[in-house]
């Protein structure tokens, strides 16, 4: 498995926050839409981002083994190599129990975007779009969008260039961000829809020919929006060297879903 080059691979919990009450398991909060400069793109031009739900917490190893209880087809040892390689759910115990590695409330890891995604679909849900994660994240706790801030991209940095602590910390160990929505940074990275839409590449890194996925350090930021914005082209690099199949330790995931027109549901 091809993993990123010149950075620490892993991201460190930030202090949990006893105090405050956490979300119910699966609730969602709405992530209302704005406009959304991506870091790479071919026109690097604002894009419509669209008001969406996102679960509030990654969805954690308790709601993973309900699913593979009542869907047998992704317990560990049944799901199809094509669909989820060797390394899924291998921190558990047994197909269907934990254990001591895969604590109930840690967010789940060694999923394969396969089961992340059918994990969703079970649930009336959809893993959000590249760019409705990465407009979710520009988030501090207290703005919507805190991309400017040396403080706030400091401390992204800190985080994904710190190892893991494994077992990983519970699901709300980071912290809130303005929309309402835990650990966007600081637990696990995460699944996306379209995580290889955009491929990182050794001469232009703005599209999917000539891919180098070797070249990632330093002149990778070359060609994105922001060069200062080094936390999220590490998130671009991870994702342009992943498979679908792949199942990683630090690489969980969250749901997402429209917002039906009218407001409701």
């Amino acid at each position: 498995m091809l993993w990123l080059a010149c950075v620490a691979f892993g991201v460190a919990a930030a202090q949990a926050q006893p105090s405050v009450e956490l979300p119910a398991a699966g609730s969602m909060v709405r992530v209302t839409g704005g406009r959304f400069v991506p870091l790479y793109g071919s026109n690097k031009q604002p894009e419509r981002v669209a008001t969406f739900e996102l679960d509030a917490l990654p969805v954690s190893n308790a709601e993973f083994l309900q699913f593979v209880a009542s869907n047998a087809r992704w317990q560990r040892g049944r799901a199809p190599a094509i669909f989820a390689d060797a390394d899924y759910l291998r921190h558990w115990d047994g197909p269907l129990r934990l254990g001591a590695s895969a604590p109930l409330q840690a967010p789940v890891t060694n999923v394969s975007w396969f089961a992340a995604r059918a994990y969703c679909a079970a649930h009336d849900k959809r893993l959000p779009l590249l760019k409705e994660w990465e407009y979710a994240a520009r988030a501090d706790a207290k703005r919507a969008n805190a991309q400017g801030d040396p403080e706030f991209l400091r401390r992204l940095l800190d985080w994904y260039g710190a190892p893991s602590r494994l077992p990983l910390p519970e699901v709300g160990s980071t912290f809130e961000n303005y929309w309402g929505v835990w650990d966007m940074h600081g637990l696990v990275w995460e699944w996306v829809e379209d995580f290889n839409s955009v491929l990182l590449t050794g001469a232009t890194r703005t599209d999917g020919s000539g891919v180098d996925r070797d070249m990632f350090c330093a002149a990778g930021s070359v060609g994105s929006v922001d060069p200062n914005n080094y936390a999220a082209f590490m998130r671009y690099a991870f994702r342009s060297s992943t498979d679908a199949a792949h199942a990683i330790q630090n690489l969980g995931f969250r749901c997402a879903r429209d917002v039906a027109k009218g407001g409701g549901r």
